[in-house]
């Protein structure tokens, strides 16, 4: 059963979540998870909803590797990483996890930026002379 490998992405942000027999330690690159969000407690409730969510009958520890964005895009990629990681440990918690909307990507990333214009959509000042 253990252990179990997913992979959760949001904007610039990738997220890698193992779930390993263990005894309850949650670590992201190496460090606490409330140290790593910097007792973000929106960055923190994020992360924790999957949890709370489902039970995990097993004590295992959860070892997260997360690159690129800003802290809310990694705490939302951490998210869909450890949903979809526990969405593999029985039928009755993939059910519950779709029903919050937690195995949901959200696909929203920057805008490129469009030659002639200054930002992707804003155009420079009209002047009529």
């Amino acid at each position: 059963m253990f252990p179990i490998l997913a992979i959760g992405r949001r904007k610039s942000a990738v997220a890698q979540v193992r779930l390993i027999d263990g005894n309850d330690k949650f670590l992201v690159n190496g460090q606490d998870v409330s140290e790593y969000m910097q007792q973000d407690i929106f960055c923190l409730s994020c992360i924790e909803a999957p949890l709370n969510v489902v039970t995990l009958t097993k004590n295992c520890d959860i070892i997260a590797k997360v690159e690129g964005g800003g802290l809310v895009g990694q705490a939302l990629a951490l998210q869909l990483a450890l949903a979809r990681a526990l969405s593999g440990l029985t039928k009755t918690a993939r059910k519950s996890l779709k029903d919050k909307g937690l195995l949901t990507r959200d696909s929203r990333i920057k805008e490129r930026r469009k030659y002639g214009l200054k930002k992707a959509r804003k155009a420079p000042q009209f002047s009529k002379r």
